[in-house]
């Protein structure tokens, strides 16, 4: 179950990172608020996931969600660059979390 609750934190991680963009330096109510929300909720969920799991793996997996999540919708919300090298870097941050997965038991 904690491997559920980090993806859903690591979920809510990008959240609160594309609501950094959408709140414009915290300028904007509505965005600020959902990105403050969005942030919360990564947070508990993070820690409740690491009452099971290994902070180090469940860091990096959480942090590896995030930028996985994060870059990609910044290509598709924000017209970002998606050249060969970004997609392949991309991808081994991917490969980095099924692998912490794999050798930690997870199911």
């Amino acid at each position: 179950m904690s491997w559920y609750i980090l993806l859903v934190a690591g979920i809510f991680e990008v959240a609160w990172a594309i609501g950094l963009q959408y709140s414009d330096g915290f300028s904007k109510p509505i965005p600020t608020a959902g990105t403050v929300v969005a942030l919360a909720i990564s947070m508990i969920l993070l820690a409740r996931a690491v009452t099971d799991l290994p902070i180090g793996t469940a860091y990096a997996v959480w942090t590896g969600i995030g930028a996985v999540g994060t870059a990609t919708l910044g290509i598709v919300l924000f017209d970002e660059p998606m050249t060969l090298a970004r997609v392949g870097f991309i991808s081994v941050i991917v490969v980095g979390i099924v692998g912490l997965h794999l050798v930690s038991g997870g199911h």
